[in-house]
């Protein structure tokens, strides 16, 4: 983990085109903030971002403590909000406070392919809407006949399953994410979410 501004000189992200900026979404604050709810959207999205990269980090800490394989620990899961973030999962308290912070910093010192995580629920919100297209143009195009239309609803079934990934993971770059510039942490608890399930709180601000 390196928390020296030096670092941001040598992001890790895709697109060398697009680099996030630290300034910019103050800079969307400061000159569209009379527009209701901005602030919070881009909370969320900084949340977001936050949230998975703390899912990567408590995976790769476990790689590093045990013979698990390396990657995506699937038995962890979130939730993000314009206050924080819940984290589901077996988790020691001090381990998640140590990941919270560490993806913080290594977010903010040009980690950027942290905030992307293959298991989002952006990614199925995206194979669902395309498979919605695939299906009305199968329905339009394909002649009405039982088995052309089977056909058809199979090849929608697997375009949009093969196109989600690649595509969810540009929705998550540019809509659903944005790097954590802005935020700090305010308080990391045991609580319990909204429908009574048990999880950690992480509670974030603006600054």
């Amino acid at each position: 983990m390196t928390n020296t501004a030096s670092t941001y000189t040598q992001p890790n992200w895709d697109f060398d085109w697009f680099n996030p900026q630290p300034q910019q979404d103050s800079q969307l604050l400061e000159n569209f903030g009379f527009i209701p709810g901005l602030k919070e959207l881009l909370l969320l999205r900084q949340v977001h971002a936050l949230e998975h990269a703390t899912v990567w980090i408590l995976s790769e800490n476990l790689h590093n403590s045990s013979s698990e394989s390396q990657g995506d620990n699937q038995n962890l899961g979130g939730l993000s909000t314009d206050k924080g973030f819940y984290l589901y999962g077996n988790v020691q308290l001090n381990s998640l406070k140590f990941a919270v912070n560490q993806a913080l910093n290594r977010l903010k010192a040009g980690d950027w392919h942290l905030a992307i995580h293959p298991r989002c629920g952006t990614n199925a919100s995206v194979e669902m809407l395309l498979m919605g297209i695939f299906t009305i143009g199968n329905h339009l195009l394909f002649p009405k006949e039982l088995i052309s239309q089977l056909t058809g609803f199979g090849l929608a079934t697997a375009t949009a399953a093969y196109l989600a990934p690649d595509l969810g993971k540009s929705v998550q770059k540019y809509l659903t994410t944005s790097i954590p510039f802005n935020l700090s942490i305010t308080e990391i608890k045991q609580t319990k979410d909204s429908f009574g399930r048990k999880a950690y709180f992480v509670g974030v601000k603006w600054n």
